[in-house]
């Protein structure tokens, strides 16, 4: 029998007291000091990215307004300008990190469409490699990530500032 160890899921289950609708919320209120211990990436104005503690693949970056909205026509005209213009600023970001040969951008609206957390909307950012997928997506439902988060977040970080 194969075993994959994954000791940081611990974490995750322990965090199972924050409703899951509530833990961008918290992100989004947490002080700046915190942002490297919280994976958040980027702050503006109306929007904040954070990298997806999950990822599908390396440097998954999310984006969200601060304020808690669950579908695209209730976000401010300011908030989907901001989510955009943190969409394209991100993506220049993560291509100069990592070099991946494309990307994909989305949002999951609504349970029936992939939302995990459905109560608050967010954009996915995920780099993505030619060949990326391999053997044991297709027959062990497993994904290998290459690099661990804080040195995500840190080459990330590189080319933003």
């Amino acid at each position: 029998m194969e075993h994959l160890w994954a000791p940081w899921r611990k974490a995750y289950v322990q965090d199972a007291s924050t409703p899951r609708g509530e833990i961008f919320a918290r992100l989004a209120q947490a002080p700046s000091s915190e942002d490297e211990t919280n994976g958040v990436i980027w702050r503006g104005k109306a929007c904040f990215a954070v990298l997806n503690r999950y990822p599908y693949n390396t440097g998954h970056t999310l984006i969200l307004p601060y304020r808690v909205v669950a579908d695209l026509e209730d976000l401010s005209d300011d908030e989907l300008f901001e989510s955009l213009t943190a969409l394209k600023h991100l993506k220049a970001a993560l291509t100069a990190a990592f070099r991946p040969h494309g990307f994909n951008i989305g949002l999951n609206l609504g349970a029936a469409a992939g939302a995990g957390i459905e109560q608050h909307l967010h954009w996915h950012l995920i780099p993505r490699w030619n060949g990326d997928v391999n053997f044991l997506t297709t027959t062990a439902d497993t994904r290998i990530h290459p690099i661990d988060l804080p040195a995500v977040y840190k080459q990330i970080q590189a080319q933003l500032t």
